[in-house]
């Protein structure tokens, strides 16, 4: 398995125990929490029809993580970020996980690329 995949399966298990428990933040999310705000702000405007409380915490983690590649990070393609959040939806989601993500995400950086 590739050792970024790796990192993002690990960073998003613990994302995703940090959307049940918010006491103790890992170090390696930490600059993903630092920056929540603006992420789920991206989730809110790119899926508006899916409340964040509402959204599955799988997705929820997969599309957080993957928005602060997009928006904060930027060490990477974005079409290999979407690619690898997709993979990773297909791995830890539901039927529908990858494709609401992929979604969501296109929109993400449609609009990026629009301002």
């Amino acid at each position: 398995m590739d050792k970024r995949h790796e990192k993002r399966s690990e960073l998003l298990q613990k994302l995703f125990v940090l959307g049940f428990e918010s006491t103790h933040v890992d170090p390696e999310v930490r600059d993903i929490q630092d920056n929540l705000q603006k992420i789920d702000e991206a989730i809110r405007k790119n899926a508006t029809r899916y409340p964040l409380d509402k959204l599955a915490k799988v997705d929820l983690a997969v599309l957080r993580l993957a928005i602060y590649e997009l928006i904060v990070e930027k060490k990477n393609p974005p079409k290999v970020i979407i690619d690898e959040a997709v993979t990773l939806a297909r791995e830890f989601g539901n039927d529908k996980s990858y494709s609401f993500v992929n979604g969501v995400l296109g929109a993400v950086l449609k609009n990026i690329k629009e301002n």
